[in-house]
């Protein structure tokens, strides 16, 4: 018999747009990108993969690409909290809250709720949407 995970009953989650999970804190300093983001984004922007990458991106052999976080916060946050790539977002900022590595109850409750605050707010979201949204940031990075 399999158990119910903690959030069996599911978890409220709503974006307030604060821009705080777009801003350097904790072990949240980083963007990695997949291979889905460095076709989205860039094409977005009207620049090749290798324009955006050596403008926007750090890479490091033996590692995924990710967002170069020079500044306090990521390099695509205007000055009113919004994200000028949001319709082509990565996956990792596209599927937040709801990582697995989020999702072990002293983390959710935790650093998670302290960087944001839309956790325990809004729409209900159940198991199997949670588990989706996991699964498909969980993909895009094998």
């Amino acid at each position: 018999m399999s158990s119910k995970p903690w959030y069996g009953n599911g978890l409220r989650f709503e974006c307030t747009q604060c821009g705080r999970c777009c801003k350097n804190h904790g072990q949240y300093t980083f963007v990695n990108l997949s291979e889905r983001d460095l076709e989205r984004i860039p094409k977005f922007l009207g620049l090749t993969r290798s324009a955006f990458l050596e403008k926007f991106c750090d890479v490091n052999p033996g590692f995924f690409p990710s967002l170069k976080f020079d500044e306090a916060a990521c390099p695509f946050l205007d000055e009113h909290n919004h994200c000028r790539v949001y319709p082509v977002r990565p996956k990792q900022c596209e599927t937040w809250p709801f990582w697995t590595e989020n999702l072990e109850p002293e983390v959710w409750s935790g650093e998670v709720k302290e960087c944001c605050p839309g956790i325990d707010q809004g729409p209900l979201y159940d198991q199997a949407e949670i588990e989706r949204r996991a699964k498909a940031t969980d993909e895009d990075f094998r």
